[in-house]
């Protein structure tokens, strides 16, 4: 038995399948592109020639040019930071404490940061720059 095979032209182009491809395309990168965005505090910090880059970033304080202090994005005062830094830290007096100040804030706000942050026991303490190009 012999099966004759037919051999149409397709007269009509399916935009569906392609349909489904675009809109996943930007489904990704819409939300490629939100993971870009860093929202926080902002803050110039300063330059410097050798740093290191620290994934596991434990405790941000930051320092703003305004004269705000923020813990982990949630604002504090210099009364209220030793007593929700005690609290975050917790058992772990060993955690990373990150200073994240403005170039433009006096360095004695950043020394009085860390004597609180030294007052309730932590004892790492990193001072955040951004690298020269």
């Amino acid at each position: 038995m012999k099966f004759k095979a037919e051999q149409k032209h397709l007269s009509v182009f399916a935009f569906s399948s392609l349909t489904d491809i675009v809109l996943l395309l930007l489904i990704f990168f819409l939300l490629s592109s939100s993971f870009v965005i860093q929202p926080g505090i902002k803050v110039q910090l300063p330059k410097s020639e050798t740093g290191e880059v620290d994934t596991k970033r434990e405790a941000i304080i930051s320092l703003t040019e305004q004269g705000g202090m923020y813990l982990n994005n949630e604002q504090v005062t210099t009364e209220t930071l030793g007593a929700k830094l005690s609290k975050f830290l917790g058992e772990n007096k060993d955690r990373v404490v990150v200073v994240n100040a403005d170039k433009t804030v006096n360095l004695q706000s950043v020394v009085q940061v860390l004597d609180i942050a030294k007052g309730v026991g932590a004892s790492r303490f990193l001072i955040a720059t951004q690298p020269t190009q």
